[in-house]
């Protein structure tokens, strides 16, 4: 299907072919929705494609995943799909592998980790689509009034970094949250930065590991127990709100992905990024996180889709999209023209960390219920009362036995 993709998919099925596509919504307005982005680019490719109309809805996050969903249990499937996930879909067959779809050249021209990333047992369902990875903001004004003159490079600094804009009056030194909007993602970057993770080298689920318990003792300890993380209660604190805390200035230092750049300079708070802190110094691995393309077979129409996708995943589409919603190019082409490009600096920091970035394991049809426990159950682990342990026991025992059902 590959071959034929690139020969005029149009002929294949004959003229009037619609293309149903659902999309998530990266913009924060009506001015910048994505909406605005899919109109441009399919009026493109339908200008040079007679025989092929691309139906594009745009869906907020909120509502996305579950809006696929229900079209997909109604017998209504889209052709394609942007969104979060793709594994429980390729589980229950309904997808397109992706070496039926892409040409040779646009396959090969995904990020390697953002493409094993989009498999099921050794085969690709899933399109990486956007990506973005995680690093350390500080805020320059807040860290010049407490005497800090540099980010912290280990655990211990930024424990003492912490410890000093308190002093300073700083409401909210360390910004830490694990409320039930995106805590699954603080958490990874932390289990990350003390030399672990969710899963093992296998792909084992290992959410008690040591090292894990270590780092939310180490969390529990030296920041929270200390008043360091601010008045709302870690469990209690969305990334949202802790991102537009950072924005009106009352936040140290948090972990942040690029949004946060023009959130900031938005309402002139002068910020600085560094690399996540490891537990020991080291370089450890840092965040990385991927949405999805996938293409469902129910219509087949592969070969239009096939088609329509080399188009999407062209360099100048996916520079355009990553610039327009501060994300980084999933391919290696688009990367390295937005690493050369000088308008582009301010992505850098993020670039850098790319090739090196661990996803979640997404290709676990499992990881949706347990990053669904994560999101509900981790900030337990740094209350008043807690013990790291045996929230983190609990978890894996959820991870065990959705695994086993996977």
């Amino acid at each position: 299907m590959a071959t034929l993709a690139g020969c005029g998919a149009s002929e294949a099925d004959g003229p009037g072919v619609t293309l149903k596509l659902v999309a998530a919504d990266y913009g924060d307005s009506k001015a910048n929705s994505s909406q605005k982005y899919w109109d441009k680019l399919v009026k493109a490719y339908e200008k040079d494609h007679p025989g092929i109309t691309v139906d594009v809805s745009v869906y907020s996050w909120n509502d996305v995943d579950r809006k696929v969903k229900e079209l997909v249990a109604a017998g209504e499937a889209p052709d394609m799909a942007q969104i979060g996930t793709y594994a429980d879909y390729a589980s229950a067959d309904r997808l397109y592998e992706v070496d039926d779809l892409l040409s040779i050249p646009v396959q090969a021209g995904f990020l390697p980790q953002l493409a094993d990333a989009g498999k099921v047992r050794r085969v690709a369902y899933g399109m990486p689509f956007a990506a973005s990875t995680r690093v350390l903001f500080y805020n320059k004004k807040l860290f010049a009034e407490a005497g800090i003159d540099s980010a912290p490079r280990n655990w211990s600094e930024l424990a003492a970094d912490a410890e000093a804009l308190d002093k300073a009056g700083v409401e909210t030194p360390y910004a830490l949250p694990l409320g039930p909007e995106e805590a699954q993602a603080e958490t990874m970057q932390w289990l990350l930065s003390g030399g672990a993770g969710y899963t093992d080298n296998v792909g084992t689920y290992r959410l008690d590991s040591d090292e894990n318990v270590r780092t939310f003792t180490w969390l529990k300890d030296k920041l929270v127990d200390k008043g360091l993380t601010g008045p709302t209660a870690p469990a209690e604190l969305n990334r949202a709100d802790a991102f537009a805390a950072f924005a009106r200035g009352e936040v140290g230092m948090l972990n942040g992905h690029p949004s946060l750049m023009h959130m900031a300079a938005d309402q002139g708070v002068e910020y600085g990024t560094a690399a996540m802190p490891g537990a020991d110094g080291r370089d450890h691995a840092t965040m990385g996180v991927a949405d999805w393309m996938m293409a469902f077979k129910q219509n087949g129409h592969g070969d239009e889709i096939g088609d329509f996708l080399d188009f999407v995943y062209s360099d100048e589409n996916v520079l355009s999209f990553s610039r327009e919603y501060d994300l980084l190019p999933v391919t290696a082409s688009a990367s390295e023209a937005m690493a050369s490009d000088k308008d582009d600096a301010d992505l850098t920091p993020f670039l850098d960390e790319l090739p090196d970035a661990e996803l979640p394991p997404v290709g676990k049809t499992s990881w949706a219920d347990v990053s669904a426990a994560v999101k509900e159950q981790i900030g337990r682990a740094v209350r008043p009362d807690a013990k790291p342990r045996a929230v983190l026991q609990q978890l894996q025992k959820t991870a065990t036995v959705v695994d086993r059902e996977d």
